[in-house]
């Protein structure tokens, strides 16, 4: 397995399901071989079955495959849409506040609770108000 790259997790959020791809073959009890396109040829074209997912065909479900911006090691960059919600998670004597966030390529169903004071460091440009902190 030298110079194969695998899907890596990089941060919290990780290329889940990245395009329908054709079964070639099964190997083993509960592994697959998939036939992959060229740009993912440095990837190991084996997966176990719990990272795959079953398509079931529809005549009318047209897929569109949207390329998805890949680096170098098969990660991508997750970029912030929208915030969908605010809450206070209240633990014993502290009160964190924390943002529902809408990330690009998910639905609302994919959205993730992030930390407010992380998520206004790094993409201040969706907060329209001015972040207070009390140390």
């Amino acid at each position: 397995m030298h110079g194969v790259t695998r899907f890596g997790v990089k941060g919290k959020l990780a290329p889940r399901y990245i395009g329908s791809f054709e079964v070639i073959e099964r190997v083993g009890e509960v592994a697959y071989r998939l036939n992959l396109p060229a740009r993912l040829g440095h990837v190991h074209n084996v997966f176990h079955v719990s990272m795959l997912r079953k398509y079931t065909p529809d005549p009318s479900h047209i897929i569109g495959y949207e390329a998805i911006p890949l680096q170098e090691n098969v990660t991508y960059e997750e970029q912030p849409i929208r915030i969908l919600a605010r809450e206070l998670k209240v633990l014993r004597n502290r009160e964190i506040p924390v943002v529902k966030v809408l990330w690009w390529n998910h639905r609302e169903d994919g959205a993730t609770w992030e930390l407010e004071l992380e998520l206004y460091e790094k993409y201040p440009h969706l907060f329209n108000f001015q972040l207070k902190v009390v140390l």
